[in-house]
């Protein structure tokens, strides 16, 4: 299974804290660590773990932050041939507040990331397409229009996107507020629409009627970035498997439970092997 991600690639600065800050406070007693993340990396990570074959377009700094983002994606094999270095932006950066219950706070700074252009992407995308919304729109929409095969759209994070994208995608993943601000957009086309409810687990549409939904396995989650694109590189290699909605909803969802688990967005990203085995229990 060859998938292609185009998507953004990001160093994380977490700090987990004793709570979230309101708007104005100050929290101290946080622990400080990094990570690689950003979406398109993080869900291209997510489905090579899961076994799929990976190659990601993207764009980093030419600076030290490139190495640490790209670490974990070298180590496991993603194809990062056509990951191009910015030599004038830095390297996308999302500052990450976590408290103990692994709910979170993100403030992204692109960087480079925001340099990918519709020239930096092939004539024609052959393999299956994952993308997110943390490159350019432009960028964005001439991928999808460039794929001839399986195309997925996590609208993450929610901007306006065209008609047309909206019905050439085969698979549309959005959470409970992102589905609220795209309302029957989202189901104008003829592709499948999931929507991810966090611990609910999550449901999956088709033109609007819901025909699947699934929970989560129970676990005790520290902290919930990257359980999302866990969920998107998951559901996506499940739905290419041939398994039916239902079975890949759930599969998708103990992906997201085991990212949950552990520290930073990357390095939870579980195997098939740690699916498989929680699906078992």
């Amino acid at each position: 299974m060859n998938i292609t991600v185009v998507g953004s690639i990001n160093l994380d600065l977490v700090a987990t804290a004793p709570s979230l800050p309101a708007a104005g406070e100050t929290v101290t007693g946080a622990t400080l660590a990094r990570h690689p993340g950003g979406k398109g990396a993080n869900q291209a990570l997510a489905a090579e773990k899961l076994g799929a074959e990976v190659d990601l377009i993207g764009r980093v700094g030419n600076d030290a932050m490139a190495d640490e983002a790209l670490a974990l994606m070298e180590e496991f094999g993603v194809d990062l041939s056509k990951v191009e270095v910015d030599v004038a932006a830095p390297t996308g950066v999302a500052l990450i507040a976590v408290d103990p219950h692994g709910e979170n706070q993100i403030v992204v700074a692109a960087g480079a990331n925001h340099l990918v252009t519709p020239e930096q992407l092939p004539a024609r995308i052959e393999c299956p397409l994952i993308v997110q919304l943390e490159l350019p729109l432009e960028t964005v929409e001439a991928a999808v229009g460039r794929a001839v095969g399986f195309v997925c759209a996590n609208l993450a994070p929610a901007q306006p996107v065209s008609e047309a994208m909206l019905r050439r995608c085969d698979l549309i993943v959005v959470n409970e507020i992102e589905a609220e601000f795209y309302g029957d957009a989202l189901h104008r086309g003829g592709g499948r629409v999931v929507v991810t409810q966090g611990a609910r687990g999550a449901e999956m549409y088709h033109r609007g009627v819901k025909t699947a939904w699934a929970t989560p396995p129970e676990v005790v989650a520290i902290d919930a970035t990257g359980a999302g694109d866990a969920f998107v590189g998951a559901i996506v290699v499940a739905m290419l498997d041939g398994m039916e909605p239902k079975e890949a909803l759930e599969f998708a969802c103990a992906a997201g439970a085991l990212a949950a688990t552990r520290a930073g967005a990357q390095p939870s990203l579980p195997t098939r092997d740690e699916v498989e085995a929680l699906l078992a229990r």
